[in-house]
């Protein structure tokens, strides 16, 4: 299944079965949504992501940057980050999310993906640190991106664009029994920030 622009409906659940995913569309206006991520750009402790796949260190080229109410660690793809604290900017686009979604989120991990050529494969957000079924708020600005879900066990598709200034929630089971990824593509030649707010459960670092 592919979701059109005139599609567009908050309360409709895009998963056929085992979980939730909710799409908001442009939530910030375009002036307003230029600005963020002109922010973004420049104003965001970015680092290339890096992860250990079968023993062996592989570095990105799509950058990442982690923030949250404290300095919470995170672990996925064997590799830990601790948080860094919210800039202003992160503080008012959480306050956006979080009353678009009516759920709260404590921390924020953000992808910079320079230009089409950046993706991401499929996967799925289980990792332990994480609200167990919680929410995760994903806010996107730049070029306007496809997005995917694969079942894990029949292997249904649900594709869809993401918009600059859009918001989609992934919550209940979506984690666990869809997959989710952004194809890389060579159509797309300008950066895309995305931000996906979530809540981490784990013991606080002090």
């Amino acid at each position: 299944m592919t979701l059109f622009d005139d599609e567009i409906n908050p309360t409709v659940n895009l998963l056929p079965f085992n979980g939730t995913v909710n799409y908001y569309g442009k939530i910030v206006e375009a002036q307003q949504a230029n600005r963020y991520l002109e922010k973004l750009l420049h104003n965001i402790n970015w680092q290339n992501d890096q992860a250990i796949i079968f023993g062996k260190q592989i570095i990105t080229k799509r950058k990442v940057a982690w923030y949250g109410n404290v300095d919470f660690e995170y672990t996925y793809s064997n590799t830990t980050k601790r948080a860094l604290l919210w800039t202003p900017e992160l503080l008012e686009l959480k306050t956006i999310a979080e009353q678009t979604s009516k759920q709260t989120y404590n921390s924020c991990l953000l992808n910079l993906y320079h230009n089409g050529s950046e993706g991401m494969a499929w996967h799925s957000d289980g990792e332990k640190d994480l609200k167990k079924n919680g929410a995760i708020a994903s806010l996107s600005f730049g070029a306007e991106r496809k997005f995917g879900f694969k079942h894990k066990q029949n292997k249904q598709t649900v594709f869809l664009t993401l918009q600059h200034g859009s918001l989609l929630v992934m919550k209940d089971e979506t984690q666990t029994h869809w997959l989710h990824r952004l194809p890389p593509t060579t159509k797309i030649s300008t950066p895309r920030v995305n931000l996906t707010f979530r809540t981490i459960v784990q013991k606080i670092i002090v």
